[in-house]
């Protein structure tokens, strides 16, 4: 280490131009460390999140769109000689002066030592596991908490439309289409009669716009109209944009479904009390089941064995069939 680490709670320190941004991704404390060894430097920068998905979401904010992957972390890019990756709930920003062979194997080492969160924290966004793979930009995904980081990190709705405050999440990426680009939008909020308020408030300001476009952000007055479609699957709302046609762009909209998961600590699962109940009775009729069934078996074994012993025996199979006499002997002297 070159000079003492710089450590801070303060968003500004991290970045000043983007303090707003920060606080939505739930800022909580910046690092940054100077290194030399022989020749080279590295200038360390890393800024921790409350939970993973403000390091995911910090992580997209700061990536340019079209850097190369690199397998650091959680998920990484590089630009020259700087190297962006997240890890848990921290964001690496590494920049070197050169960039040798070891360099992403350091930072890997790196990735690993980092403090990892503990219990929900720990857990990614789901949302992007909604995107449609195929034909998806690499390295185009950016996903917004606010109005700051989805402005800046290239939303094409209205922030007044997403309407942050209902808890809203979104996640932009941007598509190749047969001839141009366009792009996608994800919103998600906690329940689906919000996604369908909001689905109706954007298919509004939509058909308004197309015929003025005087009040549209510059990236929806920049779209063919015929990309411009809307879609709700439960709680979340599908928005296209860009230069797709019509066709492509309802397709890809398509190919967005919502699937509810739900985790238990209980391998079993939930087990309510009428499926309890239903079981136990379900237990008692097998079980009545098992012993009639058993007692008819006995009964044709022990049965069956009886009339083939007096069969053997050359006498009838019952003895229902026999006429027994009791003689008494009785002499008359």
């Amino acid at each position: 280490m070159s000079a003492p680490t710089t450590n801070s709670t303060q968003p500004q320190s991290a970045d000043a131009a983007n303090v707003d941004a920060l606080k939505e991704y739930g800022f909580t404390q910046f690092e940054q460390g100077d290194y030399t060894r022989d020749t080279g430097k590295l200038k360390v920068r890393a800024i921790r999140f409350v939970d993973a998905t403000g390091a995911y979401g910090a992580y997209t904010f700061y990536r340019r769109s079209g850097m190369p992957k690199e397998d650091i972390g959680l998920g990484g890019a590089s630009d020259n000689n700087r190297v962006l990756f997240w890890a848990g709930n921290t964001v690496v920003d590494a920049t070197f002066d050169h960039v040798n062979s070891m360099s992403a194997a350091e930072l890997r080492e790196l990735a690993k030592d980092l403090p990892k969160p503990a219990g929900p924290a720990k857990v990614p966004p789901p949302l992007p596991g909604y995107l449609p793979t195929d034909y998806l930009l690499p390295q185009t995904t950016h996903y917004a908490l606010g109005d700051a980081s989805y402005t800046r990190s290239g939303g094409v709705l209205p922030t007044s439309l997403v309407d942050f405050n209902r808890g809203a999440e979104a996640l932009t990426a941007q598509y190749q289409g047969r001839s141009a680009n366009g792009t996608l939008t994800l919103l998600i909020y906690p329940t689906p009669q919000m996604a369908a308020d909001r689905e109706h408030a954007i298919e509004a300001f939509l058909s308004a716009g197309k015929t003025t476009q005087a009040a549209w952000p510059q990236a929806l007055a920049d779209s063919n109209t015929d990309a411009l479609s809307v879609r709700r699957s439960g709680p979340l709302v599908v928005v296209t944009s860009g230069a797709f046609t019509s066709s492509e762009a309802h397709r890809l909209a398509s190919l967005v479904n919502y699937s509810a998961e739900v985790t238990w600590n209980h391998p079993e699962g939930y087990v309510s009390e009428a499926a309890k109940a239903g079981r136990l009775l379900m237990g008692i009729a097998t079980l009545c089941i098992i012993l009639c069934g058993g007692t008819f078996l006995l009964g044709i074994f022990l049965g069956g064995a009886r009339v083939l012993y007096r069969k053997a025996r050359g006498r009838p199979a019952t003895s229902m069939e026999e006429m027994e006499f009791i003689s008494l002997n009785l002499h008359n002297y």
